[in-house]
């Protein structure tokens, strides 16, 4: 296993890796609306999606992935009524590209945001870090 580090998303708030690739699957945290600096984006749904999606592309570059190499996302929202707003974001950054996806809605997030994304993707098992 590889532990996967990059200075272009937030710094884990806990003993935890941004990502970790094991073979050719590359498993990220879960991504909230966090800039690298550890301030929060903003306050709205739109922002805190956005700056998720930022993360997530930084921390599967570190790994030697995509986006287009996403298999599965996992969703979590802090209220439902979020939905549609989400999913029109998602899918600019997907395109036409579908990885399967459980979305959620939970009673609280870390630091009290919107959203909070994790997604597992397939990458160059020979890339090394």
């Amino acid at each position: 296993m590889i532990t996967i580090q990059t200075q272009d998303a937030p710094q884990a708030i806990g003993p935890y890796s941004q990502a970790i690739k094991s073979g050719s699957f590359v498993y990220t945290s879960g991504q909230i609306g966090l800039m690298p600096n550890g301030e929060l984006a903003g306050t709205d749904i739109a922002t805190q999606t956005h700056q998720v999606f930022k993360n997530l592309y930084y921390i599967l570059e570190a790994a030697g992935a995509h986006l287009n190499d996403v298999v599965k996302t996992t969703i979590y929202l802090s209220d439902m009524d979020d939905f549609a707003e989400v999913n029109a974001i998602y899918s600019r950054y997907f395109g036409t590209h579908r990885p399967a996806r459980s979305t959620v809605e939970v009673s609280r997030l870390p630091k009290d945001v919107r959203i909070e994304i994790d997604c597992i993707a397939v990458a160059d098992a020979n890339t090394r870090f």
